[in-house]
C-alpha cells in the first residue's frame, strides 16, 4: 500500500513529511483498519449469539473476546494519535458489559495453569 502525501507539500520549505512518516502513517492506518474490522465482527458474533439465545457460557465468552479486541482498538487509535475513545464507543456501539472488561486479564481455568517454577501460577 503506498501512500502519497498530499500536493500542497511542496519539495521546499518546513513542514514536508519524510517518505518514513508517510510510511508509517500509511501503517498505523492499515493496523487501525484491521483491528477495526476484527472487532466489528467480534461485536457482531456477540449480538447474533444473543439474539440465538446461546448459552450464558458462550455469551461470557464472546463479551471477553470482544473485550480484548476493544482494548487492542483503544491502543492502536492512541498510537495513531486518537486520545478520546468516546467517537469509536459510540461509531461501534461497543455495549456496557463489553466496556467494563476492556482491560481486564481472566485467569486460567484450573489444570490448565503452568507453573513459572517460582511458587506463582
Amino acid at each position: 500500500m503506498s501512500f502519497r502525501p498530499p500536493s500542497f507539500f511542496s519539495s521546499t520549505g518546513a513542514g514536508i513529511l519524510s517518505a518514513l512518516d508517510l510510511e508509517l502513517a500509511a501503517e498505523k492506518a492499515d493496523a487501525l483498519g484491521r483491528i477495526g474490522r476484527k472487532l466489528e465482527a467480534a461485536l457482531e458474533a456477540l449480538a447474533t449469539a444473543r439474539a440465538e439465545g446461546a448459552s450464558e457460557q458462550r455469551c461470557e465468552e464472546l463479551i471477553d473476546q470482544a473485550a480484548e479486541l476493544v482494548w487492542a482498538f483503544f491502543i492502536q487509535r492512541e498510537i495513531s494519535g486518537f486520545r478520546s475513545q468516546a467517537d469509536a464507543v459510540r461509531r461501534y456501539r461497543i455495549p456496557r458489559e463489553v466496556l467494563i472488561r476492556v482491560g481486564v486479564r481472566r485467569k486460567p481455568e484450573t489444570g490448565t495453569a503452568k507453573t513459572r517454577g517460582d511458587g506463582d501460577t
